[in-house]
C-alpha cells in the first residue's frame, strides 16, 4: 500500500473531541462526520481547505480522549488517506485498523515534515520519503494482515468477506 499528498500538521494530545466534537455524535453517518473533521482542533478550516488524499501529520498521542470509533471514521471519510504520528492513543490505534484508516508512528518523520510538504508512505517497505525536502524516514511496515484490514475497509468488511457474506 502507498500514499502520497500533502501534509497537515497538528500538535501533541489531539484528543477525539477535537477530531469530532462530541455535539455531532448524535449522527454515525460517515459522510456527515466527515464535515466536521478537526473542527475543534487548531485548524477549524481543515475541512474546507483539505484535498482528498492530504495527509495528516501529528505530534505524540494523537486520538487521545474517549474511545469513540466516530474519530477514525470522521477522518477516513473525510478523504484523509493516512495519519502519520509520534505516537497513538492506543484505543485509538486499535479503531483506525478497525475501521480501516491507515496509521504510522515514527518520531523522525514527524520532526522531519513540515505542514504542506508532500510525502509518500510506502507502508509494505516501512517507508515515509518527504518528496519536498527528499528525506527518507523508516516506519515499522503494517503486518499483512492490518493491511488485509484496511484494504477491506475495516475490521466489519474483512469479516463480512470471510464469511462471504
Amino acid at each position: 500500500m502507498n500514499f502520497k499528498g500533502k501534509t497537515w500538521k497538528f500538535g501533541a494530545d489531539v484528543d477525539t473531541d477535537a477530531i469530532v466534537p462530541a455535539r455531532y455524535l448524535n449522527t454515525s453517518d460517515p459522510l456527515e462526520l466527515s464535515k466536521h473533521c478537526m473542527e475543534d482542533s487548531t485548524n477549524p478550516d481543515f475541512m474546507k481547505k483539505m484535498k482528498v488524499g492530504d495527509i495528516i501529520v501529528a505530534e505524540k498521542n494523537f486520538g487521545c480522549g474517549s474511545s469513540r470509533e466516530h474519530a477514525p471514521i470522521a477522518i477516513k471519510a473525510a478523504g484523509v488517506s493516512c495519519v502519520v504520528a509520534k505516537s497513538f492513543a492506543r484505543i485509538f490505534y486499535r479503531n483506525c485498523f478497525n475501521m480501516g484508516l491507515p496509521i504510522f508512528e515514527s518520531v523522525e518523520a514527524v520532526d522531519g515534515i513540515k505542514e504542506g510538504d508532500q510525502i509518500e508512505v510506502d507502508a509494505d517497505a516501512g517507508v515515509i520519503l518527504n518528496l519536498t525536502s527528499n528525506k527518507t524516514f523508516k516506519v515499522a511496515p503494517v503486518p499483512a494482515f492490518m493491511q488485509e484490514l484496511i484494504a477491506a475497509g475495516g475490521l466489519m468488511a474483512y469479516t463480512k468477506k470471510k464469511a462471504g457474506l
